[in-house]
Parts: structure tokens; C-alpha cells; sequence
């Protein structure tokens, strides 16, 4: 077996730095690897940039936002407007009859102080009546917040920005529902 000279580096021309790159893991181990502190310049003076808030919405534009509760999910935009609500092309009490839902929609504009400063449209798909207005009222404080980020503390005090996050249990096989067993006899 020859061993060709060239591919041998001479062990006195070798430095401590490229042992020290060396890609061999019995090098690494053996050979304390020494790391230099790059000298002070015009390039290593750049410091990382600070993180910016999201610039406000200018007045008088639309802002959108999206929500989503149980599989419920809602596109809204909020424009500018005297309180109109349009929910896939209806009013607010064509679509959410129950009262209850209408005040849930309707809150996070009145904690705001704005009930009636801007219109609603929205575009709901999925889930049933509650999901949807869940799903709706979190879209709102959403689209709120991107207009003006003082009112943050306001909605976020009223739980108006938290995700629920609970959903319908799966059923699980050998089980009548998620949870329910069927009747045991012991005998």
C-alpha cells in the first residue's frame, strides 16, 4: 500500500487553528478549540434591531382580522362607519336572533366606546350560531386592536382577545360517545 506524500501535511507547517477546524471528532475532544473576538469595527457595531410594534391602521381604511371558536371561523373588516353590521350579507338581527349573541358581538365596540363608529362586515362559515359569535367577537377586538393599540389593555382585561380553545371531544372506538361507556353487568 502506497500512501501518496501530497495528501500528508507536514506536521510542523500545521497550525493550531487548523487543528482546531479539524473535522475529525477525536480532534475536537482532544484539542481545546480557541475562538477569536472579531475586532471592533464599523460592521461588528451592528446590533440586532429592536422589535417594532405594528404600525396603526390610517383613519378612514378598512382593517381585517380573522376569529375562530369550535370550527367556527370568521373573516371580518371593520371600516370607518355609523355601527351597520353585515354578516354574509345580512343585518346582525337576521342572523343572530338570540339577543344574547347580539350583545356578546357587539361588546368589545362598547368597551371600546365605539358602539357605533364603524361597520361590520363579516364572513362566517363553519360551526353553529355560539361558534360563530365567539368566532365574531374575537375578529373584532382583533381588527380593533390593529386600528388603535391603546384599546388593547381594555379588551385584553375583558378576555376579549383569548382564543378558546376548547373544542368537541373525539369519540373514542369501544365507547358510545367521548366519554360514555355502555352499561356494565358484573354478572
Amino acid at each position: 500500500m502506497t500512501i501518496d506524500p501530497v495528501s500528508i501535511p507536514d506536521p510542523a507547517t500545521v497550525s493550531d487553528t487548523a487543528a482546531a477546524t479539524s473535522e475529525d471528532p477525536r480532534d475536537a475532544v482532544t484539542t481545546p478549540q480557541t475562538t477569536t473576538q472579531p475586532e471592533a469595527g464599523p460592521a461588528a457595531a451592528v446590533a440586532p434591531a429592536p422589535l417594532v410594534p405594528a404600525m396603526p391602521v390610517p383613519s378612514g381604511q378598512a382593517t381585517q382580522a380573522v376569529g375562530r371558536r369550535k370550527e367556527a371561523v370568521v373573516r371580518v373588516r371593520l371600516v370607518p362607519g355609523t355601527g351597520v353590521f353585515k354578516l354574509n350579507g345580512t343585518t346582525l338581527e337576521k342572523y343572530f336572533p338570540n339577543k344574547v349573541h347580539q350583545q356578546l358581538i357587539r361588546d368589545p365596540l362598547v368597551t371600546v366606546n365605539k358602539p357605533e363608529s364603524y361597520d361590520v362586515f363579516a364572513n362566517l362559515s363553519g360551526g353553529g350560531t355560539s361558534g360563530q359569535a365567539g368566532a365574531l367577537r374575537l375578529a373584532i377586538s382583533r381588527a380593533l386592536i390593529e386600528i388603535n393599540i391603546d384599546d388593547r389593555p381594555a379588551l385584553k382585561k375583558a378576555g376579549f382577545l383569548t382564543r378558546d380553545s376548547r373544542a368537541t371531544e373525539r369519540k373514542k372506538y369501544g365507547l358510545k360517545k367521548a366519554r360514555k361507556a355502555p352499561q356494565y353487568s358484573k354478572r
